[in-house]
């Protein structure tokens, strides 16, 4: 399974997108990194160069929810792009904790799935995406 990883555009850290793609890697995923601070045209230019059969999208600055939200409506917004399975996980905003209302507008926008930093969830998700079970 070929996954395209990269940070939010208002997000310059990298250390959750180097332990992201090891725990990817390990899972048997081919992992493309786009790296941190990655605006939605460069995701969609990229999704279209790499075709991935999912997007991981990673933030911890807490802009998750505006990055985020701002990445799966471009992306939803082209036909080509529009079925692509998105993931968002990370910090949502600053309060420190999951905003259930910000989730929802998330999934509502076309996300598959707001993980925060369930690494289990982000597994299974992908092991059911494959339809086979991603190795533990």
């Amino acid at each position: 399974m070929k996954i395209l990883l990269s940070g939010t555009a208002s997000d310059s850290h990298t250390w959750n997108l180097v332990y992201l793609r090891l725990f990817l890697e390990e899972l048997g995923c081919e992992v493309v990194g786009l790296g941190p601070c990655v605006d939605a045209e460069l995701l969609a230019d990229a999704c279209r160069r790499h075709a991935p059969d999912v997007v991981v999208l990673s933030s911890v600055n807490g802009h998750g929810y505006r990055d985020g939200l701002a990445a799966v409506r471009r992306l939803r917004a082209e036909p080509a792009l529009a079925a692509l399975p998105v993931v968002l996980g990370g910090k949502l905003g600053v309060a420190g904790h999951r905003q259930d209302d910000d989730v929802a507008q998330l999934l509502g926008a076309g996300c598959d799935a707001v993980l925060g930093d369930d690494l289990a969830a982000l597994r299974g998700f992908l092991a059911a995406r494959a339809r086979t079970e991603v190795p533990a």
